[in-house]
């Protein structure tokens, strides 16, 4: 099943700048097949739902293995069923 999604990873107690997290987070979901559109405020991606999935445990399993203790991710999933969702659909409409 093809979806949207926008996602937010949020480094907590990471210290002042959580760039170097933020960066490698966008680093995972660039190696992957998903579109990617990042934003100030996340990352929208497009692909099957599964990939979304898995990029999101990637990350989560990722960062906790390379010191950060806590993560909060929020996350937004568009699927259809009358056509195959896609983010530039999403600016045209």
């Amino acid at each position: 099943m093809k979806a949207v999604a926008e996602i937010q990873i949020i480094p907590i107690g990471s210290g002042t700048s959580v760039r170097p997290w933020v960066r490698r987070a966008q680093a995972i979901i660039a190696a992957s097949d998903l579109v990617v559109q990042e934003h100030s405020f996340g990352t929208n991606v497009e692909g099957e739902l599964e990939t979304v999935f898995r990029v999101l445990r990637e990350i989560h399993e990722t960062l906790h293995a390379e010191g950060v203790v806590r993560l909060s991710s929020a996350i937004k999933i568009g699927t259809r069923t009358d056509k195959s969702p896609d983010l530039a659909s999403k600016l045209r409409e």
